[in-house]
C-alpha cells in the first residue's frame, strides 16, 4: 500500500504547486492510477512541457520540507465553506451528501487542503524525490462528459526507487516507438478526420489490405468450424433494444436515436439482438442445434472523447462476432470448441502473452444484477465455463462482478505495449435473452425448450485486434499479413524492364509486390523500404540480369543473398502458406 500512498500524496503536492502558480485554478480530482497519478485542473492558459519541469522542481522543494498529511472529518457546511470557490469540489460535496457518504479533508502542511478520504504518507519526507516524474499533459472533460468543461490533466509516475523509475521510462520510450498511432504516421494504415467525426476511422489502402486478410482468415476458419455467416443492418427500432436490455443497461454507450416515420431507431451497439431475430426466422428443432451464426458486424458505441485512442478505442468498428444457439446438453462441449478455436487463432498470429479471466456476477450489485431471478442457472453457467477452462488445461483467475448483465463470461486478457491490461476477446453464456426473445427449439420429446446462447468474439473488434498486432510486432507484420510483401528496386532506369518482368511474375503468383521509382539513390530507396517495414526488398542490377536472379534483402537483416527468382518465390509462398 505504501507506493499507492506515495502516488496519492504526490497528486496533492502537484495540486499545491499548480495552485501556487495559478491562484484562481479550479481543482478537479487527483486519483492514483496504475504506476502513477494524475490531477485535473481548469486553468487560465494552456500548459506547456516547460511547466511540468517547473512543477517538478517545486514538488521536490515541498518534499524536502517534510510536510505532514493529516485527515479531518468535516460536515457538509464546513466543506462548502472551505471549497466555496471550487465548483467541481462543491459538485462532489453535494453528491456525497446526497449519497450519505462521510466527508473528510486532507491537509498537506499549511500549503494545501483537498476533499479526500486518503490514504497518504505521514509526511512528504517519506517520498523519494528522485523516483517520480511528471510525464504528460492531456485534455479531459470533467467527469468524462463532453457537456462539461474541458480540464487539463497532468499525469505523473512514481516508484519506490530511482532505478525503477528509469527502467519504466526506458520501457515507455521503447513502447512509444511501437505505438500504432506513431507507426501509422509513417505506414498510413488509417486516418481520423474531424470532418467525418472523432473515433470513426477511415481505412487507407494498406490498412484495408490487412483488414481484408484478417476478415478472410476468420471467415475461412469459422466456416471450417461450422459457422454460418450473416449480415445485419447498422440500425434497428427502439423496441428491439428494449427487449434485448441494451436500453436499460447500455443506453449511455449508445448514440441518441434517429426518428424515422415517427419511430425511434438506434445505431446498432451490438449484433446479438439482430442474430436472435434471425434465429426466430422459423421454428427450430434439436437437430439444428448447435446453430452457429457469425457476422463481421458494423457497430457504433458512444465512447467519450477522453478515452478515444487510435484504433484501440473508437466509436464505429467491425465486430468479429458470433452467437451459438445450443442446449444445456451441448453447452460445455461448445465452450470447449470455442476455447480451442480461440487458441488456434492466437497461435496462428503468434499471440502468446494472454491469460483467462472468469468473470462472475456480484449479486450484491443490485444495479447491474438486480433483475436476475434464477441465480441457480447463472451459477450453472459459471460452473460450465470453469469446467471448460479446466478441461482445456487453461489457468485462469476469477473476477467477481465482471460478468455482463446477461451472463457469466470468460475474458481473454492481455497487456498492451504500455503494460495496461485490456480484454481482447470474450466467451459469454447467456440465459437472459432466450426468454426475452422467445427463442425455443423443439426437443426429442416434442416439447418446446429455451435455447442457451453463447456470445463469442475471438478477435473482438477487428480495429483493436489490428492495433494490438501492429504494436506487438512493432509494425513488422508477418509476411502473410503484410500489405506490401516485396518491393523491387532497379539500380537504374537501365534495369527497369527486368524489374517490371519480376513484378509481373510475382503478382501472377499472388504476391503483393510493387516497383519503386528510380528517381532516388538506391541507398535512399532501401532506407525507405526498411522504414515502411516491408518484409523483402529485391535489388536488381546488371549482375542480376545476367544471372537471371535477384539480390534479396530480408527485413531486419543487413545480409543480402543472391537467389534465383523461382527459389525465392518458392520460399516466400511456403512462408505465406505456413503463416510463419
Amino acid at each position: 500500500m505504501k507506493i499507492e500512498n506515495t502516488r496519492h500524496s504526490l497528486s496533492h503536492l502537484l495540486a499545491a504547486v499548480v495552485l501556487k502558480k495559478f491562484p484562481d485554478v479550479k481543482l478537479g480530482i487527483g486519483p492514483v492510477i496504475e504506476n502513477g497519478f494524475y490531477y485535473d485542473f481548469l486553468l487560465p492558459r494552456s500548459l506547456a512541457p516547460e511547466d511540468l519541469k517547473d512543477f517538478e522542481k517545486e514538488i521536490k522543494k515541498l518534499i524536502s520540507q517534510k510536510l505532514s498529511f493529516t485527515i479531518k472529518k468535516i460536515t457538509t457546511a464546513e466543506a462548502k465553506k472551505i471549497f466555496k470557490d471550487q465548483p467541481f469540489k462543491l459538485e462532489l460535496i453535494n453528491e456525497y451528501t446526497k449519497e450519505k457518504r462521510p466527508l473528510s479533508i486532507y491537509k498537506t502542511g499549511d500549503v494545501f487542503i483537498d476533499l479526500c478520504a486518503g490514504g497518504h504518507v505521514k509526511n512528504s519526507g517519506e517520498i523519494n524525490a528522485d523516483s517520480f516524474k511528471l510525464t504528460s499533459i492531456a485534455g479531459a472533460y470533467w467527469r468524462g462528459d463532453e457537456k462539461n468543461p474541458q480540464l487539463q490533466r497532468i499525469y505523473g509516475v512514481a516508484f519506490e526507487s530511482k532505478k525503477e523509475l528509469e527502467e519504466y521510462l526506458k520501457m515507455m520510450e521503447e513502447a512509444e516507438q511501437c505505438d500504432h498511432r506513431v507507426l501509422n504516421d509513417r505506414l498510413e494504415f488509417f486516418m481520423i478526420s474531424e470532418e467525418v467525426g472523432k473515433g470513426l476511422p477511415l481505412w487507407l489502402p494498406k490498412g484495408y489490405e490487412i483488414l481484408h486478410k484478417l476478415e478472410d482468415y476468420m471467415y475461412n476458419i469459422e466456416k471450417r468450424n461450422g459457422y454460418f455467416h450473416v449480415l445485419t443492418p447498422i440500425l434497428a427500432r427502439e423496441d428491439l433494444y428494449k427487449k434485448s436490455g441494451h436500453l436499460v443497461h447500455y443506453k449511455d454507450d449508445m448514440y441518441t436515436p434517429i426518428t424515422i416515420e415517427n419511430k425511434k431507431y438506434y445505431l446498432k451497439p451490438m449484433n446479438c439482438p439482430h442474430h436472435h431475430e434471425i434465429y426466430k426466422h422459423h421454428k427450430r428443432s434439436y437437430r439444428e442445434l448447435p446453430l452457429r451464426i457469425a457476422e463481421f458486424g458494423n457497430v457504433h458505441r458512444f465512447e467519450r472523447s477522453g478515452v478515444l485512442s487510435g484504433l484501440m478505442r473508437v466509436r464505429g468498428f467491425i465486430q468479429n462476432d458470433s452467437h451459438i444457439y445450443t442446449n444445456e446438453k451441448n453447452l460445455e462441449k461448445e465452450i470447449i470448441a470455442v476455447l480451442k478455436l480461440q487458441k488456434k487463432v492466437y497461435d496462428d498470429f503468434g499471440i502468446k502473452d494472454y491469460w483467462y479471466r472468469l468473470s462472475l456476477p456480484d449479486f450484491k450489485n443490485k444495479e447491474k444484477f438486480g433483475d436476475i431471478k434464477n441465480k441457480k442457472i447463472w451459477q450453472n453457467g459459471s460452473n460450465v465455463l470453469k469446467r471448460a477452462l479446466k478441461d482445456t488445461g487453461q489457468k485462469f483467475i476469477e473476477a467477481i462482478g465482471e460478468a455482463s448483465f446477461y451472463g457469466p463470461k470468460i475474458d481473454i486478457q492481455a497487456k498492451d505495449i504500455y503494460g495496461k491490461e485490456d480484454t481482447v476477446a470474450t466467451i459469454q453464456v447467456d440465459y437472459y435473452s432466450s426468454p426475452r426473445f422467445n427463442l425455443f427449439y423443439t426437443d426429442t420429446d416434442g416439447a418446446e425448450k429455451h435455447v442457451v446462447i453463447i456470445h463469442r468474439a475471438i478477435m473482438g473488434s477487428f480495429e483493436r485486434f489490428f492495433a494490438f498486432l501492429v504494436e506487438k510486432t512493432c509494425g513488422n507484420l508477418p509476411l502473410w499479413l503484410a500489405p506490401v510483401q516485396v518491393r523491387i528496386l532497379a539500380v537504374s532506369v537501365k534495369q527497369k524492364p527486368y524489374a517490371e518482368k519480376l513484378l509481373t511474375e510475382l503478382q501472377e503468383n499472388n504476391i503483393s509486390a510493387e516497383l519503386a521509382p528510380t528517381d532516388e539513390t538506391i541507398g535512399k530507396r532501401i532506407r525507405e523500404a526498411e522504414l515502411e517495414k516491408i518484409p523483402y526488398i529485391l535489388v536488381v542490377g546488371d549482375k542480376e540480369i545476367k544471372n537471371n536472379s535477384v539480390a534479396v534483402r530480408t527485413r531486419g537483416k543487413n545480409v543480402i543473398s543472391s537467389q534465383k527468382l523461382s527459389d525465392f518465390l518458392q520460399k516466400i509462398q511456403k512462408e505465406i502458406t505456413n503463416k510463419e
